[in-house]
């Protein structure tokens, strides 16, 4: 079932919406406090969204959509080189929608089902294209595959949060985490050596 069209205010109320939403959670915001936040009365709130699920649907849809349009520009670049270029794709994609990352991993599952299909829809679509990217090999099995591609997608949208702690710059921390990033994807997709027997 498709999602309803992106109300038009949408990105009027995206920022003050996603900030709420990440610094108190989900489950801890009101459609009430949403609406004094966006300056609206309560009743043109539910005009535009129907439930705060609509709005943090919209969020997230606009997450993967982003993610996917990143992956479509980079495509069209040579193929050399592309996971280090993936990895900085999402480096600076973390650093323009921070807010996006964490509810996307914290809070898709306050979605109904209807909603939460369609984001899966849209995180396959991903993970399917990342695998397709990097030239996944096929010695993995299909749900192998899948499997992979979760993965990678895990570790390229969690790693910037990995080193927030450490006084590093901003240099630095790419570097370091392109190679914690590459060495483990590098690794995944490697053909397969078989084993020693004990």
């Amino acid at each position: 079932m498709p999602m309803p069209e992106r109300c038009e205010r949408f990105a009027e109320y995206r920022d003050k919406v996603l900030e709420l939403f990440a610094s108190k959670g989900f489950g801890q915001v009101g459609m009430r406090e949403l609406a004094t936040c966006l300056g609206l009365a309560p009743g043109s709130l539910y005009h535009h969204y129907p439930s705060k699920q609509h709005l943090l649907a919209d969020l997230i849809e606009e997450f993967y959509e982003e993610l996917l349009a990143t992956l479509g520009r980079l495509d069209k670049k040579a193929k050399r080189g592309m996971l280090p270029s993936l990895i900085q794709a999402h480096l600076n994609l973390h650093r323009e929608m921070p807010w996006h990352f964490r509810l996307a991993e914290r809070d898709s599952g306050c979605l109904n089902e209807d909603q939460q299909q369609r984001v899966r829809q849209l995180r396959e679509q991903y993970e399917c294209r990342l695998l397709l990217m990097l030239g996944a090999k096929s010695r993995l099995s299909a749900q192998g595959q899948l499997a992979a591609g979760h993965a990678i997608a895990n570790l390229l949208n969690s790693a910037p949060g990995w080193l927030t702690q450490h006084a590093l710059g901003e240099a630095e921390r790419d570097e370091l985490l392109e190679s914690l990033v590459s060495g483990a994807v590098e690794r995944l997709l490697r053909p397969s050596v078989p084993r020693a027997v004990a």
